[in-house]
């Protein structure tokens, strides 16, 4: 019989734990939380300061039953959810339901699943730490107040099924902000002045940079014109070389946030997708015949790592590349004002396990994460790059063109890793001839082009959650699920990756900023974010945190239950006739977006989704047309508007020419930095 039972929340969690704590400990999940706030009322009694009303969550009640009969044989229960403020609730929550004194020595808390990491904990249990509880227990307060109040607003003046949350309105706001300012961007005019020069056999390209040693802008083509006319034929001066050392220094080792960001970048993972593996990846994978956590925690906002961490990677890193690729100073620090640092950063639990050694024993998906998490804290602890960077000024008649170019002297963290960014340039590693002041080059070719300036470009995933994080919006485990949520209810969508907000997600925020402005600004959730810290470090109490949020609260309900106007989203004609009625059918605005439907309804009730003609016949049965179609995972494809009929489908979207080579369909294949247009049956190619 076993003399401890051991509590986490899932069950590749505890069969990794139960291999290292032996015979006399039994290790069971309880699947996540076991008691919540009921979901048919709001669950909160705001004359009994907001005293919570939790219930067994459907559908838990035999998981329970088990763990109450385990609980009944044991000497001691330990729990031992993950080691955040959801963890710490999960813990008193079945502290709760199990009898188990909250004040004993039952919480266990890891920050990575190996056999050292498990066995210390297990020699240091502490008591539930109630500050946490509180804080997690206010954010759900807080967000059950703000959605089960105003919810019920937007269903009478709007649209039954709407919803309303404290984070995501903020992050609607940030999308749909963003997308009025493309609307109202004003392209400017500016125009570029490159020359092209060969010198000693080494073409390198020069641009336009003032007049007279000051820099000047081309705004229109009168002014390109002025400058053409005054240089006098193609010879230019060399008038300053710049030669300089330029240190780079590595990226931090990965926070939640920077993790889902380089995700993105680099393996193409969305937000939800990351999280997921790099859950898999710190609960344990069988590595051979042992069973072992990859990861530590993958939900933090810090950038430090142990010192035990950092010795052995370096160690790692002379031993591979060499004592110069070791730093002088220290290499991590936290990274903005609202980092907790409660855990350490995103890192291999050993330096030692190299990506392609555990390779083997990892799905893809799996692998590419784990080794971008490995390179990062592998680079994160080398020596800074080191640049020769050149600068090179050329005068003709006065006018300025500017030559830069870089090459790497020492490679350092480079040699493993470089952080991604969002934009489509790349740093160059550009090599200018060797020149000297006062010497002459020759023009082999000067071209002025016109360039227009650019909106600012739509949030990504990358893009949102950083900013989110930037500007304290959410924490680490709020980014995933919150921008999961604003998809789901329709407020948003993702056209070539970007967020674009819909219809009926501009006008549930236009109802919300007449209305309660201040609780979706960001400011203000970034107060409360802060608040809820201060709850956490026990500065606070949460009575008084909701209090305080809830009498101003009240009043704009009030308000807006009395003065907010009823929208009323009219059908639209479809310009089409109901195969099964003959009535017209019209456009409705759904749950989950635009549909048909017939205008006979109740009587008929035939409704069909919305397709896009993207003006290119079905290759197939050459007598329909392709047109834009949703999986039910929401994934774009392309198939024949004649389906069933014809199953005509392609994940890339045809064009309207077949191949030149073997007379196939040519379909339009993206990537991050490109498109190409391909062929389905050779080896075709050309640049889109």
């Amino acid at each position: 019989m076993e003399d401890y039972l051991v509590i986490v929340e899932s069950p590749a969690k505890a069969k990794t734990i139960k291999k290292y704590l032996g015979k006399k400990y039994e290790v069971k999940a309880s699947m996540g939380h076991v008691r919540d706030l009921p979901r048919s009322q709001i669950g909160v009694d705001v004359e009994k300061r907001f005293e919570p009303k939790y219930i067994t969550i459907r559908g838990k009640g035999p998981v329970l039953k088990e763990l109450k009969d385990a609980a009944k044989k044991v000497k001691k229960v330990y729990l031992a959810a993950d080691p955040d403020r959801e963890g710490e609730a999960i813990a008193w929550h079945l502290a709760h339901s199990l009898n188990i004194d909250q004040d004993s020595k039952c919480r266990v808390v890891f920050n990575e699943i190996t056999k050292d990491a498990i066995k210390d904990a297990f020699k240091q249990p502490r008591s539930i730490n109630m500050d946490l509880v509180d804080a997690q227990q206010a954010r759900r307060i807080l967000d059950r107040l703000v959605g089960y109040k105003i919810s019920p607003i937007l269903w009478k003046k709007v649209k039954k099924g709407l919803s309303a949350g404290r984070v995501q309105s903020v992050a609607l706001r940030l999308i749909v902000e963003r997308e009025q300012e493309i609307r109202q961007f004003k392209p400017e005019e500016y125009w570029k002045i490159k020359a092209l020069f060969n010198e000693q056999g080494q073409n390198f390209e020069a641009s336009f940079y003032g007049k007279e040693g000051k820099k000047v802008d081309l705004k229109n083509e009168q002014e390109v014109n002025e400058v053409m006319q005054q240089m006098k034929g193609k010879q230019f001066t060399v008038t300053s070389v710049k030669k300089r050392e330029r240190r780079r220094n590595p990226a931090l080792p990965f926070t939640t946030s920077s993790l889902q960001q380089e995700a993105a970048r680099k393996l193409n993972f969305r937000a939800r997708k990351t999280m997921m593996i790099a859950q898999q990846l710190y609960e344990g994978v069988e590595i051979g015949k042992e069973t072992v956590g990859l990861i530590t925690y993958m939900r933090t906002d810090s950038t430090r790592i142990s010192n035990t961490a950092v010795e052995e990677t370096k160690q790692f890193i002379e031993n591979q590349f060499g004592k110069e690729y070791i730093p002088g100073g220290k290499s991590t620090s936290k990274q903005s004002k609202n980092t907790q640092d409660a855990h350490e950063a995103i890192r291999p639990t050993s330096t030692l396990r190299k990506p392609n050694e555990v390779k083997k024993f990892l799905n893809n998906d799996q692998f590419r994460l784990y080794k971008l998490i490995w390179e990062r804290l592998v680079a994160s602890q080398m020596a800074p790059a080191i640049m020769d960077t050149m600068r090179v000024d050329l005068s003709n008649n006065g006018v300025i063109f500017r030559a830069t170019g870089s090459t790497v002297k020492f490679p350092g963290f480079m040699k493993v890793y470089v952080e991604g960014t969002d934009d489509t340039m790349k740093e160059e590693n550009r090599l200018l001839p060797d020149l000297t002041e006062n010497s002459h080059v020759t023009a082999e070719n000067i071209e002025p082009t016109q360039h227009f300036t650019q909106p600012p470009p739509r949030y990504t995933e990358a893009r949102l959650v950083r900013t989110m994080e930037e500007s304290g919006i959410g924490r680490p485990s709020t980014y995933a699920p919150t921008l999961d949520t604003i998809q789901k209810r329709n407020y948003v969508k993702l056209e070539d990756r970007r967020f674009v907000p819909t219809e009926l997600g501009e006008i549930i925020l236009d109802s919300l900023t007449e209305f309660f402005n201040e609780i979706i600004d960001v400011d203000f959730t970034a107060k409360m974010e802060n608040n809820l810290d201060e709850i956490e470090e026990g500065k606070l109490e949460w009575i008084n945190v909701i209090e305080d949020f809830y009498g101003d609260f009240e009043k704009k309900l009030e308000v807006a239950e009395e003065e907010m106007k009823e929208i009323e989203i009219k059908d639209e004609p479809a310009g089409e006739d109901c195969e099964k009625c003959g009535h017209a059918m019209v456009i409705k605005m759904g749950r989950f977006g635009k549909f048909m439907a017939c205008s006979n309804f109740p009587n008929c009730r035939n409704t069909k989704p919305i397709l896009k003609d993207i003006g290119v016949k079905c290759p197939k049965c050459k007598d329909g047309d392709v047109v834009e179609r949703r999986s039910k995972r929401g994934r774009l494809f392309f198939g024949c508007n004649k389906y069933p009929e014809c199953d005509f489908l392609s994940w890339d979207k045809p064009i309207n020419r077949n191949c030149p080579k073997c007379d196939e369909i040519l379909v339009e294949k993206k990537t991050k930095s490109k498109k190409q247009v391909k062929c389905i049956a050779c080896d075709y190619s050309e640049e889109a």
